[in-house]
């Protein structure tokens, strides 16, 4: 927070210092995006499509012993994050758009914008269902305040030869925000359940798949403003993301055929959002097109400003061999009561605008 308030004061002495020479009164409008993957926000109720790898497993009768207490805990402990993430002096009202990821379904997303913490949000949700065998999806809430939908898609995963893989469909959603047409892919690439090798051909065909939507939109619209958020299930440094998606870290390499990755330098610093095994991994990454990415001082649309690893001491465990890692719902079947096993991140951009507009 303090490295953010840092970044804006400088912001606005850069605009207040341009408004005095040209006499024009300036102001900063800022922007918070987020993600956060909410670690099998599974409900209580038995779903008949018994495919669903982890369906069984989050029922009062399952392995997990997952009972409408520990679900009602679980969402209060998600609404508290939320309520928080991002909110500043310049932000007081959070995240106007958040990806989430492993969901079970609409339903669980409609209990959690419902709570107390954050209802005053009056989050609206994006959600299609999709083929995944744990039985997750990706999916979207936005400030109807902020953001407008005009369209969303979800576009499956497939890997050739072999026709019985099913994993996440990545999610894109356009529309307004503030005034500013934007395109938001919202991500859960395959894990490296089997290794990090032998699972990387999924997540380097997750990154074409990624790559061919942000070309087609390009297509078209050739100044387009796309984000990307998500869980990678891989590094800002990994072949998928900078050889296959082409996301670069240096903002001096960024061009029209690649993207920048906003979460680059925190990798770079050792800061990550999942820890395994005693390593720290970023995989939950924000990454943008050139046109919201500012070239000198130009602030005249939204351009991004800062990443933020929402890593507070109380999203934390506490104790034993697990300490500093995040506080997740459950470790095996031992309920913890924590909150989910990867932190948020979120991203800051900001637009000048003069206060008579």
């Amino acid at each position: 927070m303090k490295i953010h308030c840092i970044l804006l004061f400088f912001l606005f002495s850069v605009f207040f210092a341009s408004a005095q020479k040209s006499n024009d009164s300036k102001q900063v409008e800022v922007a918070c995006f987020a993600f956060y993957n909410l670690e099998n926000l599974f409900d209580t109720i038995v779903d008949p499509d018994t495919t669903k790898i982890l369906q069984e497993d989050f029922t009062p009768f399952g392995k997990k012993n997952w009972n409408s207490k520990k679900y009602f805990q679980k969402l209060n402990n998600l609404a508290e994050v939320i309520s928080k993430l991002g909110v500043s002096s310049a932000n007081p009202i959070g995240p106007a758009v958040l990806g989430v990821c492993e969901i079970e379904n609409k339903a669980v997303l409609e209990d959690l914008v419902k709570n107390e913490k954050i209802a005053n949000r009056k989050y609206n949700i994006v959600h299609h269902e999709g083929p995944d065998r744990r039985g997750i999806d990706c999916a979207m809430l936005y400030n109807p305040d902020y953001f407008s939908v005009e369209t969303s898609s979800s576009y499956a995963l497939k890997m050739p030869n072999d026709s019985s893989f099913a994993s996440r469909d990545q999610l894109l959603v356009t529309g307004n925000y503030l005034g500013e047409r934007m395109h938001f892919l919202v991500l859960h690439w395959p894990s490296r359940r089997g290794g990090e090798k032998k699972s990387r051909p999924k997540r380097i065909q997750a990154a074409k798949l990624s790559k061919k939507i942000i070309d087609s939109i390009q297509s078209f619209e050739k100044n387009a403003k796309i984000i990307l958020m998500g869980d990678l299930n891989d590094d800002p440094v990994s072949s998928s993301v900078k050889d296959f998606l082409k996301a670069v870290g240096d903002i001096s390499s960024i061009s029209e055929n690649n993207l920048f990755n906003c979460m680059y330098e925190k990798y770079k610093k050792g800061i990550g959002s999942l820890a395994y095994r005693d390593n720290w991994n970023l995989f939950d990454q924000f990454i943008v097109s050139p046109p919201l990415i500012s070239i000198g001082d130009d602030y005249s649309t939204f351009k991004f400003l800062s990443s933020t690893v929402y890593n507070k001491s109380y999203l934390k465990q506490k104790e034993g061999n697990f300490s500093g890692y995040p506080f997740r719902t459950y470790v095996g079947s031992n309920f913890m009561g924590g909150y989910s096993d990867h932190f948020p991140v979120y991203i800051y951009l900001v637009r000048e605008k003069n206060n008579d507009e």
